[in-house]
């Protein structure tokens, strides 16, 4: 299979030129980013249900952004963030949440809270980090609940 995609790769470049083929590799490598974060965030669901959260919704967006799951445990809606790293060379995954990525969150959040009145129901952000190292071994899952607090305008209670 791999031998006849890059068989494929050589014809188009032939044909097509160069630009087509890396276009080809970058939708390619898009394709398993999303696949990866899919198993993740599925990784993630199980491990929040385990813990006797129930799962709202997966990847919530609105046009504010996404979030990767939105959960309740007990009366509080959680609303978590799933990274992923094969190892903790480029930094821990839970460090890709920054400000930006908190500030968008929190507009995404405030939004589905607005959309469904519940501005005055508990809630927090919680961060789940999986290190996934390569070969298939088991992944390595950290839970970090009240992960950072809303930022930005608008209104949060927790």
């Amino acid at each position: 299979n791999e031998i006849w995609e890059r068989v494929l790769a050589v014809v188009l470049f032939l044909i097509l030129g160069r630009a087509f083929v890396v276009f080809i590799v970058l939708v390619k490598n898009r394709i398993q980013v999303v696949k990866n974060q899919t198993v993740a965030e599925r990784r993630a669901a199980r491990f929040l249900k385990r813990l006797g959260y129930a799962i709202i919704a997966r990847q919530y967006s609105n046009r504010f952004g996404e979030v990767d799951i939105i959960a309740r445990d007990g009366d509080c809606l959680v609303f978590v963030e799933v990274k992923t790293r094969k190892d903790s060379a480029a930094g821990h995954p839970a460090e890709a949440v920054n400000s930006a990525k908190q500030r968008q969150l929190t507009r995404v959040a405030l939004a589905y809270l607005k959309q469904h009145g519940l501005l005055e129901a508990r809630s927090r952000f919680d961060v789940i980090a999986i290190i996934w190292p390569q070969h298939g071994r088991t992944p390595h899952v950290e839970h970090f609940q009240n992960a950072f607090p809303p930022v930005g305008d608008g209104q949060m209670f927790s």
